[in-house]
Parts: structure tokens; sequence; C-alpha cells
């Protein structure tokens, strides 16, 4: 009896070590088949991009934004905090470079000191001409009394002399007058010859202070609580020290909203065709492998865009992160998995089983110690597996890669 089960074990030993030899054994060629099973559950279809966090709201720190009135072209950033740097409203930020301001307040004291010195000058030369003006109405006021009494006291002289004074004394009023008039003139052109000088004084002390005022605006400082984060250009490259800013762009850095977080993404011409606003995405963080945010799609581009450094064509794609944390940080890399369709209890096997013939479709399914060509019609698939619509059953074996000699087995075809 022992014999006899002894041979019946040894036997199926035998049958046994022959069916996984069989079944595993290499090719002429030295091929392994490998097979899978048929697996039913929920089939889910994603794409995967990689992207960068972004706050979608920020407040920017900018520069002066009068450089345009003093005919300043561009500044370069001389100093900034490093990129990360936690800030409070009223802490330093950054220095811009001043050294062509430094040479206009120059220009401007020079200025300005020859003004005052033409100031001095005309205020001078207007004292001493009108004080010679006042000097000779008073002259010609003295020689009018002096003709007004001689007048007085020729009553008894003969008529022609009395006639000649009257004549001097009424020449005197009249050159008395004419100065006077003269004199008024004179006053208002020095007036006026005052009001230029002192305007042009005035006008250059303004602006030597505005340009004293653009200086002490050079050392940049938050207006906001937050982390400094670099300001990127048209370009992508951030603003950092030596870079310029200029009228027209004046911001140094910015200070993002941590609580209003989306990840910028682009995706390729095959799959930006399936992603569409509103679609689900789960968000994580390279640097944090542990963190995923639920996370959905807010705007899918319609033009694309070169990737750079190639000929590829991407579309941009924006997710809005549903959920906050603290360890996240604008700019950290983050992997998308935007979820294009989910479909429930349906039946997958992986793409490396599909195979085609003539617009036929088929497997290699294992039957027993066989093989059979079998059609089977799929529908979506994604990155990974295709889903199984008829032909197949749950837990059916098949073949991810052609067994050797069934190639010209017939296919077996669908009812």
């Amino acid at each position: 009896m022992n014999k006899k089960r002894i041979a019946i074990i040894s036997v199926a030993a035998l049958i046994a070590i022959y069916l996984v030899y069989s079944y595993f054994s290499p090719s002429s060629d030295g091929e392994m088949y490998v097979t899978t099973e048929v697996k039913k559950g929920n089939f889910v279809s994603e794409v995967i991009t990689s992207g960068e966090a972004q706050s979608t709201s920020l407040k920017k720190i900018d520069g002066p934004k009068n450089l345009r009135k003093f005919r300043i072209r561009e500044i370069k950033i001389q100093d900034l905090v490093p990129e990360g740097t936690i800030v409070k409203k009223g802490d330093y930020v950054g220095r811009l470079d001043p050294t062509e301001v430094n040479e206009q307040i120059i220009d401007a004291r020079l200025n300005l000191e020859a003004a005052q010195s033409k100031y001095t000058q005309q205020q001078l030369d207007t004292t001493l001409t009108l004080k010679q003006e006042r000097n000779a109405i008073k002259d010609l006021s003295f020689n009018m009394e002096q003709t007004k009494l001689e007048l007085k006291q020729s009553t008894f002289e003969p008529p022609a002399t009395i006639k000649k004074l009257e004549i001097n004394l009424e020449k005197s009023e009249r050159d008395l007058n004419e100065k006077i008039e003269n004199y008024k003139i004179k006053k208002r052109q020095a007036n006026a010859k005052m009001v230029e000088v002192g305007t042009e004084v005035s006008k250059i002390k303004k602006e030597l202070n505005d340009l004293l005022d653009l200086l002490n605006s050079f050392t940049i400082y938050s207006d906001g609580n937050g982390m400094i984060t670099y300001f990127k250009n048209w370009d992508g490259s951030k603003k950092k020290v030596g870079s310029s800013i200029s009228p027209w762009d004046p911001t140094v850095a910015s200070l993002p909203d941590l609580t209003k977080m989306e990840s910028k993404t682009y995706a390729n011409e095959v799959d930006i065709r399936k992603i569409k606003k509103g679609l689900p995405v789960k968000v994580g963080f390279d640097a944090f492998p542990d963190i995923e945010i639920e996370g959905i799609v807010t705007d899918v581009a319609n033009v694309g865009e070169n990737k750079r450094g190639s000929d590829i064509k991407v579309f941009q794609v924006m997710i809005k992160l549903n959920e906050t944390n603290d360890n996240i940080r604008p700019g950290m890399t983050t992997s998308n998995k935007i979820i294009t369709f989910e479909k429930k209890d349906v039946l997958s096997v992986p793409l490396e089983a599909i195979f085609s013939k003539d617009s036929i479709t088929y497997v290699y399914k294992k039957s027993g110690f066989s093989v059979t060509k079998k059609q089977v019609k799929i529908g979506d698939s994604n990155n990974d597996s295709v889903i199984i619509i008829d032909g197949l059953k749950e837990s059916d074996v098949v073949y991810l890669n052609k067994p050797e000699g069934y190639e010209t087995v017939q296919i077996a075809q669908l009812n």
C-alpha cells in the first residue's frame, strides 16, 4: 500500500514538474512565457504629469514706480534676501543699485549751487539798481524844491527871470514823474527776474528732494507678512541679485498666499485630448512623498507651445489644490495624476496581452494544457491595461507574449 502511494505521488510529482517546465520553459531562442489572469475591479485611466506648485494669489513687492520720471530705463537688484525667507511687514527685503541716481543727485546739487549763486547775484544787482533809481528820484525832488523856493523869492525879479524859473519847475516836475514811473517799471522788472531765478532754485531743490526720496526707496521693505519668493520674468527666469527692473515691470519679489495653491503642468499632444476642466487630480510632491492632496483641473490651454529645448508641442494645464498643507511651498515639483475616467467592476488585462491581425483583436488564452487564440472585444485603455468587453471572463489566464508554434492557429471568433 505504501509502495503504491509512493508511486502515485512520484508520478504526480513528475507530471507537476513537467507541467511547470512546459508552462515556464523558454523557447528555443531563450524567451520566457509570461502569463497573467483576467482581473475584475475598478478601472482607472490616468494622465501623469510633472508640474510646479505656485500660489494663485500673491502680493507683489515693487521697487520705485516713478523711475520713468527720472529718465531711468532699468536698474539692477544689488541685494535680495534668500528665497523662502519668512518676513513681517516692514522687514528688509532687498536693495537696488543707486549708482545712476547718485550721479543725478550730484548733478542736481551742482545745479542748485549755480542757481543759488545766480539768485544771490540777481538779488544784489536788483538792490543796487533800485537804490540808484531811488537816489535819482530824491535828487530830482530836491531840485524841484529848490526851484520852487527860488520862484517864491523872485516876486520882484523881471518877468523873464520868473518865466524861466516856472519853466524849470515844470521841467523838474515832469522829470520827477517820469523817474517815478521808470522806477516802478524797473521794480516790476527786478521782481520778475527775482521770481524767475527763485523759481529755478525751487525747481532744482524739488528735483533734488525727489531724487533723495527716490534713493531712500531703493531700499525695499515688505508691505506684508509671508514668505519671500523670487518673481518670474516673462521667459520663466527668476529675478535675483544682478537682475534688472524697469518702469514697466518694477516688481522685485512677491509674497504668495500659501492658502491658495495650484499646480502648473504641461501635457503632450496625445494626452491633452483626454484632459478637460473639472477632472479630479491627485497631486503628490517630490519633496514629501507621503503627502497627497486632492485637486481639480481648472484650465486647459487651447494653444500648444514648444517645450523648451525641443520641438515637442505641450499644452499648459492648471490644477487647483483643494486642501492646504504647511509643508507645501511655491516652486516645489509636483506629480499630478489626472483621472480622465473611472469604471467600476470591469474586466481588464495588460496591454501586452492584446494582439491583432486583420482588424481582429485577440489574446492567447491558456486552456488546460493547451493554448487557444481567442478573439476579444476591447474598450477603453490606460497606460498599462485595457478593458475587456467580451471574449474573456474573470480569472482566465492569458499570455503576455506570443507562445511559439501558435502563430498559424485559427482564431476562435466571438459568437
